[in-house]
């Protein structure tokens, strides 16, 4: 399930990408798939080693292009262990929502993309974030969980502050954000719900591609997204030095 449209993106083979905070890998692997030089960069070392082995199955498997290359670094989000400029795409996806420190996180992100590259960041967006906070404390307040919610503005700004330019915004998953309320309703902890369960094979027959199925939900996605896609995504670039960024 893909958050970033990659395409959008402009992402190239031979291209050195990061995906920072990658978590299960599901945007490293996709770079990878397309053939880009890819860092999957985490905190959690666990994570880590599982992305490094799909990794290895996925050159294994002939699912990469010859020369693409892919490997992990485990580091801090704040002091990003990269030098100035190093890559020419930047991923940050679901990330930022979790860090207090965001202003300085973004400013690492910002760094280390170089002058003409492009980034895509995604937060969860306003108000199916909203509506998931006032149904259920739990849903948050728990270690390394939300501690925002960001309005496209407020994000927009705050990029812009670290000498970024939006190019574009989108909205995703909007199937996801009535999954997210039910689950909020009835105890986030409660898969086991009838009507979760349910909902939940219809979020699986999609992301599987299920025939017939996914006809439908791809259809009602679209139509969802703009108006309650779950996640926001945000396309940035970073001017060159003497071309300063568009406000």
């Amino acid at each position: 399930m893909l958050t970033v449209d990659f395409d959008r993106l402009g992402l190239r083979p031979g291209e050195r990408v990061l995906d920072m905070g990658c978590g299960a890998g599901r945007h490293a692997f996709e770079m990878y798939r397309r053939g880009a030089d890819v860092v999957a960069f985490d905190q959690d070392a666990d994570e880590l080693a599982g992305v490094l082995e799909i990794f290895g199955a996925m050159k294994e498997q002939g699912e990469v292009p010859a020369g693409a290359e892919a490997d992990i670094k485990e580091g801090d989000a704040l002091a990003l262990p990269f030098a100035d400029a190093e890559f020419d795409r930047v991923v940050a996806a679901e990330i930022l929502e979790h860090v207090p420190a965001d202003l300085t996180a973004i400013a690492e992100l910002a760094r280390v993309l170089r002058p003409g590259g492009t980034m895509a960041v995604t937060v969860p967006r306003w108000l199916p974030e909203v509506v998931c906070w006032k149904l259920s404390e739990a849903y948050h307040d728990t270690p390394g969980g939300h501690i925002r919610i960001y309005t496209d503005k407020e994000l927009v700004t705050k990029l812009r502050s670290a000498g970024l330019e939006h190019t574009g915004t989108a909205y995703a998953h909007g199937l996801h954000a009535p999954y997210w309320w039910l689950k909020c309703a009835v105890g986030v902890t409660r898969d086991d719900h009838p009507l979760v369960k349910a909902y939940h094979q219809v979020l699986v027959w999609d992301i599987m591609r299920a025939r017939g199925w996914s006809t439908l939900t791809r259809a009602a996605e679209r139509a969802l997204n703009p108006v309650i896609g779950k996640s926001m995504v945000l396309y940035l670039r970073k001017p060159a030095p003497d071309e300063p960024a568009a406000r």
